[in-house]
């Protein structure tokens, strides 16, 4: 069976606030702008997105299962989660498909804490503080590893 072309798109806990929330630090670009960057990286390479973004750990749970039956590979800004969340680290191994772990500003320039991701070591590609175009160069990383 061919995998299908699909990437799902998650993104995590107060990436809707994308554009207004410390512009000083996430830039003035909208969660409809990185979508449509992801959508058109992901296009270019022959992928399509589903996309996904939640406040809610479980649902963003929900929607990595669902990613199995569906999709060839998971591109993740899991927000505050990736700090925090075993749960979301064991969704994503579980699935076994590969994933690129993207944010947008550069967590290791920040608070102390955010220089530590439960993602790291498992994801198959790393983006970090690109901005939102970052979600591009995340997608293009990712579809090159998908036969």
């Amino acid at each position: 069976m061919t995998a299908p072309r699909r990437l799902l798109l998650v993104n995590g806990p107060n990436l809707n606030l994308l554009g207004t929330r410390e512009p000083a630090v996430y830039g003035a670009q909208t969660l409809a702008d990185a979508e449509r960057i992801a959508r058109d990286a992901a296009a270019a390479a022959g992928f399509e997105i589903r996309a996904i973004q939640s406040n809610h750990e479980g649902v963003l749970i929900d929607a990595i299962h669902a990613a199995r039956e569906d999709c060839a590979g998971i591109v993740i800004n899991p927000g505050g989660l990736t700090h925090t969340s075993v749960s979301l680290r064991d969704a994503l191994t579980g699935v076994a498909l590969p994933f690129a772990e993207v944010h947008v500003s550069d967590v290791h320039a920040r608070e102390r804490f955010r220089h530590f991701s439960y993602l790291e070591d498992v994801a198959a590609v790393r983006v970090i503080g690109e901005g939102v175009d970052g979600y591009a160069n995340a997608v293009r990383q990712l579809a090159a590893l998908i036969p």
